[in-house]
């Protein structure tokens, strides 16, 4: 009994058994088991006569037991953390140490020396032996994880039954340090409902789980990586949970794991509001991207900024020649310098600080480093703000870039990919006018060079998409902002509606599109479900745990409509090389004809009032029709037929 209870006692003071205790206990094991089988097929009374001799026998045989344990190395495992492995290592052992014996006791003739025991005898003790040295482990585990989990804070659920699941159900069991108690999992499997996994039922996952998990003061749901996208399209069960207060924890979206070495419960994090909203997940095949941007020199504009940044850490593995990243805005550049000399100190990295309106100091760039590359993403972006700003909207938008795909042409670039945005398909707003003759200027000049109208061989790709999640001065980090200060959390209408993406999913999107591109494209992506912006505050209120945060509704702002569009009403996609990119076919433009107008805008700012700019835009952009805004007046009537 004392030997068993300092056995407990280490086990709960969570102390690993040093190897020798393990193997005398086996070899006890053995010895004990083989007297006892002697009984069974003798009798009593035959097994006390001889049971001092009995025991030198025993201990004997177990010497060749010895040699089947240190095979197998069934000692050196921590008795707690024994598994179906460790089990079945023991079993394999054991058999190895019965054969020994077998073969010593026939070679030898041992029974004319010790007590005589039949190979009945011996079979039976190892089975006897085995059987003990399981129960043994068993009990230690279940001891222990008992005692365990009694003293862990939180309990949990984990959602996935298969290799992910399990994996991170025995990084919780077999962790020391862990807080998580395991209660239970959650499947999408019907057939898997009602099982139980390592000890833990199992249950669907949906809304009536829920009620079960709060009942059982279940705290968190640990979800496998593989069940991210079931979760996303599983609305109800997520705003169940989230409304109950039960934490959803999964592992970021980039995480690559081996199913050998398994996952680890300490990669898991909180979700955001982010994580939870339906989309598909994106695969792009980066390495063919990478293959054609290798040993290339690559010019990044609005490289400081959310898209272009990204760009930036997307782009640098595949070992660029060089990279020239050209921003205003210094802070931010200052940090991807930083980010450069830190991760990736054998590219050459240019961060410079110039506005691509600059045309001196832009052709400056392109003659030094002649960039067979161009991905331009470098653009105000802010609608209100270049409501009230149209001649800037002009300058860096449209200006900035005719210089830098001008300069591109005479230096010979060999793609340029400009960065769109769904705010160009009928422009309701100055902003989204100004990419869309972006989009015009680029797309007529690539066919000018391909008709032999301007020389050069440039290939022009642009590509449109929405929202990217989490940049900078969108919609979320606002209402983060607004939350933390206790409110109110400002939303312009109460149906408005946007597209969703996330910033890395975007930028492989482009680069896909912009290195796939033959030249004249607008890309457009598929941006998934629209998401209407006051359930996103209304989550995010409720994910936060704050109290008594309000909404408020302030307004359509200048410029703004309740849904953006990616086509134009007009427009036919084709389908592409990857399924989440479509090719808008739009009216064609003559480049002698965009130029002359580009120009005359761009003139048209150093002398004329924002009126006047307006007016040239709408001419340029027909379809652009002001909402929300002082420039209504410039729009002809709708007249409804």
């Amino acid at each position: 009994m004392k030997f068993i209870e300092e056995l407990t006692s280490r086990f709960l003071t969570r102390k690993a058994l040093p190897y020798w205790s393990v193997l005398f206990m086996d070899v006890v094991i053995t010895v004990f088991a083989g007297i006892a089988a002697y009984a069974m097929n003798h009798g009593t009374m035959d097994m006390l006569m001889h049971f001092y001799r009995l025991i030198g026998t025993m201990f004997v045989y177990s010497l060749c037991y010895v040699v089947g344990f240190k095979l197998f190395h069934t000692y050196t495992g921590v008795l707690r953390f024994s598994s179906f492995i460790d089990l079945w290592r023991l079993t394999l052992a054991m058999a190895i140490g019965f054969c020994l014996v077998i073969a010593v006791q026939t070679v030898f003739g041992l029974n004319r020396w010790l007590v005589s025991v039949t190979s009945s005898d011996l079979l039976l003790g190892a089975l006897i032996a085995v059987v003990l040295m399981w129960i043994v482990r068993i009990w230690i585990k279940t001891l222990y994880d008992g005692s365990h989990n009694r003293n862990r804070t939180m309990p949990v659920f984990i959602y996935g039954v298969k290799h992910g699941g399990i994996s991170l159900a025995k990084s919780i069991n077999t962790n020391d340090k862990t807080p998580y108690a395991l209660s239970g999992f959650a499947c999408d499997e019907p057939d898997m409902e009602h099982k139980y996994l390592l000890g833990r039922p199992v249950f669907l996952a949906d809304v009536s789980l829920v009620d079960m998990m709060v009942a059982k003061g279940v705290r968190a749901l640990l979800v496998s990586p593989y069940k991210s996208d079931a979760l996303r399209a599983n609305p109800d069960f997520a705003n169940a949970l989230i409304d109950a207060g039960i934490k959803i924890l999964m592992f970021p979206d980039a995480l690559e794991w081996d199913e050998k070495t398994g996952l680890s419960y300490s990669q898991l994090r909180e979700v955001s509001v982010e994580d939870l909203l339906p989309r598909d997940k994106i695969e792009v095949d980066m390495v063919a991207i990478g293959e054609q941007l290798r040993g290339k020199r690559i010019l990044i504009t609005g490289a400081a900024g959310s898209i272009g940044s990204e760009m930036v850490r997307q782009i640098a593995p595949y070992s660029p020649k060089e990279l020239l990243l050209v921003d205003q805005a210094e802070t931010p550049l200052h940090d991807i310098r930083l980010m450069m000399a830190n991760r990736w100190p054998d590219i050459p990295a240019w961060t410079v600080v110039a506005d691509i309106a600059h045309a001196r100091r832009m052709e400056e760039l392109f003659e030094r480093h002649r960039p067979e590359y161009v991905f331009h993403a470098a653009a105000y972006k802010h609608v209100p703000m270049m409501e009230d700003n149209p001649s800037e909207s002009v300058a860096n938008n449209i200006e900035g870039t005719r210089i830098v795909a001008d300069l591109a042409v005479k230096y010979g670039t060999d793609k340029f990919v400009m960065v769109s945005t769904d705010k160009a398909v009928n422009p309701t707003n100055v902003m989204g006018c100004s990419k869309r003759i972006c989009e015009i200027y680029v797309q007529a000049l690539d066919k000018a060079i391909k008709d032999g109208v301007v020389q050069g061989h440039t290939r022009f790709v642009t590509t449109r998409f929405g929202n990217v999640l989490g940049s900078n001065g969108s919609v979320i980090p606002l209402f983060k902002e607004q939350i933390k200060a206790g409110g109110p959390v400002t939303v312009t209408h109460p149906e408005i509606i946007r597209f969703f993406m996330l910033i890395p999913e975007a930028c492989k999107l482009v680069l896909e599109a912009g290195t796939m591109g033959h030249g004249g494209e607008i890309f457009v992506f598929d941006m998934g479900e629209p998401v209407k912006i006051a359930d996103l505050a209304r989550r995010m209120i409720t994910m936060s745990g704050a109290k008594d945060v309000e909404i408020k509704f302030t307004g359509l702002r200048d410029g703004e409509k309740l849904y953006e569009e990616v086509l134009n009403e007009k427009e036919i996609t084709m389908p592409t090389f990857h399924p989440k990119i479509k090719i808008a076919r739009v009216r064609e433009y003559d480049y002698s004809n965009a130029n002359d107008r580009v120009r005359s805008l761009v003139e048209m700012c150093s002398s004329a009032d924002d009126m006047e700019i307006v007016k040239a835009m709408k001419e340029i952009v027909p379809e652009f029709r002001s909402q929300h805004s002082r420039y209504e007046v410039l729009d002809a009537p709708v007249v409804l037929s």
